[in-house]
């Protein structure tokens, strides 16, 4: 997405949607100008018939012209709008500035100038801006929380932290000024700075609700025990603070200790008075805890206290009764989803159920019947029915249903990557290197590309010295995906390193216990030695997932 419409999104500017930009674009401004004459009109008149036509990089730099020609702060806040919605940063700059110039007490004009300059990566030149926002103190502490949003595309996290921390300097007894320099000390990997922050946070606001949440944060990184230990220990102090509760719930809901998380659930929804989005949390945090009676409850509980996106909720209902194993259940919730936002995502559920219970054609039948969908939903549904045809394993036509879609999307990296997937399925290596090389090059950052592409390799045991290179980048992009941990310990144990394969395999399945990680350790564990170990870990796993087919050759493999 282009700078300009992130700039269009962000909540640091009043006018921060494409939509109301528009609606603001097409509003009159009548600026009062003694010296009019025919220039100006005319050129004033060809900007407003320009905006009616949807020229709106035309009318933008008309507005331009005619402001710096009259010194009008209006006609320059007009450029500034019709260029964010033309989609032209160059003019939208130029504009903000002169806007900010002319009428310096314009909260918006600092707000776009600051967030055009930083879009540009000019951070130096956004500080005067950002410094006359905070200047206003009814607007301090708020620009404060935003400055890390602000700030969050740029590279040099470091940068980032000494301009927060200079602007922070002349505020010395404001809570939410800390805040802002912890955060941005935090996501500069500097928890020495950040802590120090936070603690003087805590004490100009004690008990305030955001320092906590953050000191947790930051404790959860030294190990779950340590956050857990303080969310108790604020909680007993502060009972009715009810969003380091939410963050206390999440995370025993994480480290899997739902019998601590579910009276955390009750207080939550009974503190709230039947608050329609704690109850939906609720809901969702039972959902993933495999309460489902509880999860059915808060969800039924919010919809019918009023809860704004009902939709969204009989899909998790619907999400409920499939892990409960009642598919027909599952169904009726998701036929309840009515067009609108959530209505693919019912359908592609609904989908996913009846070709595991009936037939995959009558699935992709009925996803074929679903109108108007943008490009990217195209593809998703392209991908799901895909995806459905290879789990019936039907590879063949899984393969030339994307083998097609490659070439009408020859832009999607997504239709790119399954393709490719298809294709190693069908054993055209050839066309999955080639993809996944094309991938690369484009998306130099796509983790799961380079990982599809090193575990192919060390599978078929080829190429392994640029499989290690591919996964090491991989496992790189993303230190903690168990997948990508999973396919660098296999290329080590095609390699011979054994105490290395084990590591980052042993790594993987603490992430996730997962089937194929388990038969891939196990076969590491057996070649060093450790048969009994092996075994257990095998049996293990074989009461969780008994049909996995690579759990189950590997295991006779070894038992045999």
């Amino acid at each position: 997405m282009p700078q300009i419409k992130k700039i269009a999104a962000s909540l640091l500017i009043s006018f921060a949607t494409l939509a109301s930009l528009h609606a603001a674009a097409e509003t009159k401004i009548a600026p009062t100008i003694t010296s009019a004459n025919a220039e100006f009109v005319y050129k004033y008149l060809l900007g407003e018939v320009a905006l009616q036509r949807g020229e709106s990089t035309l009318a933008s730099q008309l507005f331009l012209d005619l402001a710096k020609q009259t010194r009008d702060a209006r006609l320059a806040e007009r450029a500034v709008r019709a260029a964010v919605f033309a989609n032209q940063p160059g003019i939208a700059l130029q504009a903000s500035t002169l806007w900010a110039e002319l009428d310096p007490s314009s909260q918006e004009a600092q707000q776009a100038s600051s967030q055009l300059l930083i879009a540009s990566g000019n951070i130096k030149d956004a500080k005067p801006y950002m410094q006359k926002l905070l200047a206003q103190e009814d607007k301090r502490a708020n620009g404060f929380l935003y400055l890390n949003a602000l700030l969050a595309n740029q590279k040099d996290k470091t940068e980032v932290l000494n301009a927060i921390s200079e602007l922070a300097a002349p505020y010395p007894k404001l809570p939410e000024a800390h805040f802002s320099v912890a955060q941005a000390a935090l996501i500069a990997n500097k928890p020495d700075v950040a802590n120090k922050e936070l603690e003087t946070a805590s004490k100009l606001r004690p008990g305030w609700e955001p320092a906590a949440q953050m000191q947790g944060q930051i404790l959860l990184k030294e190990s779950p025990g340590k956050a857990i230990n303080y969310f108790q220990a604020y909680l007993k102090q502060y009972p009715k603070a009810n969003d380091v509760r939410l963050s206390y719930a999440k995370l025993l809901v994480n480290q899997k200790r739902f019998s601590e998380a579910k009276p955390e659930f009750v207080t939550l929804v009974e503190s709230s008075k039947g608050n329609p989005e704690i109850s939906a949390v609720v809901g969702l945090l039972s959902l993933e805890s495999s309460d489902y009676s509880m999860a059915d409850k808060y969800f039924q509980q919010s919809i019918s206290s009023g809860f704004k996106d009902p939709e969204q909720l009989y899909g998790y209902l619907g999400h409920s009764a499939e892990r409960q194993k009642d598919d027909t259940k599952a169904l009726s919730w998701y036929d309840k989803i009515q067009p609108g936002d959530h209505y693919l995502d019912g359908r592609l559920s609904a989908a996913s159920v009846i070709a595991r219970t009936k037939n995959v054609d009558t699935a992709i039948k009925m996803l074929d019947e679903v109108d108007d969908l943008t490009p990217e939903q195209q593809i998703l549904v392209i991908q799901n029915e895909a995806s459905m045809l290879s789990q019936a394993k039907r590879n063949q036509e899984s393969f030339d249903l994307l083998d097609k879609a490659a070439n009408t999307w020859s832009n999607s990296a997504e239709i790119a990557y399954d393709h490719a997937m298809a294709a190693e399925r069908v054993g055209k290596y050839d066309i999955m290197e080639t993809q996944l090389r094309k991938l690369i090059k484009a998306k130099p950052d796509f983790a799961a590309a380079y990982n599809a592409l090193g575990y192919s390799f060390a599978d078929r045991n080829v190429k392994l010295d640029e499989a290690k290179v591919l996964l090491e980048t991989a496992v790189k992009l993303a230190p903690d995906d168990h997948y990508m941990l999973d396919s660098l310990g296999w290329v080590h144990y095609r390699l011979g390193n054994l105490d290395k394969a084990a590591e980052f395999l042993q790594k993987a399945y603490a992430v996730q216990a997962d089937p194929e990680i388990a038969a891939h350790l196990g076969e590491v564990l057996w070649k060093q030695g450790k048969l009994e170990e092996a075994k257990k870990l095998w049996a293990s796993a074989l009461k969780e997932f008994p049909e996995n087919d690579v759990l189950l050759a590997t295991a006779k493999k070894f038992n045999s």
